[in-house]
């Protein structure tokens, strides 16, 4: 089973990334998302990171997490469309975040769903 969080008034099922391949394919080419599912990318011990869209079709908003609260929500990042990566912009925009994961669900998620800067957030990582 998938792991899970409680994100405002839902509960996400989460495909987990952790190892270096998996961090930098992230959700490529996905073409859409179920609006209760998601990816958690997990950066432990914490350290700073920057995202971007490269490749990825579909926009997201990005919760950056740390010590078990948002510290940074990202809302509605665009598909980068260029085939040059380098030509596609990282978020936060204004520089990395520290932080121990990065959760992404459908653009416009957080709006929909009461999920603010501050909320805490606790991963179910057990099997059910």
């Amino acid at each position: 089973m998938l792991p899970t969080v409680k994100l405002g008034d839902q509960e996400v099922k989460l495909e987990v990334a952790s190892s270096k391949e998996e961090i930098e394919n992230g959700l490529m080419y996905r073409t859409s998302m179920p609006e209760t599912q998601g990816m958690v990318f997990l950066f432990h011990p914490h350290r700073p990171v920057a995202f971007w869209m490269y490749h990825t079709l579909i926009s997201l908003d990005m919760l950056f997490v740390r010590d078990g609260k948002i510290v940074k929500i990202c809302k509605q990042v665009p598909p980068c469309k260029s085939e040059d990566q380098s030509k596609c912009p990282t978020y936060p925009a204004e520089s990395t975040i520290d932080v121990s994961e990065v959760i992404e669900v459908n653009g416009g998620y957080c709006d929909r769903h009461g999920v603010k800067e501050g909320d805490s957030v606790q991963f179910d990582f057990a099997s059910k």
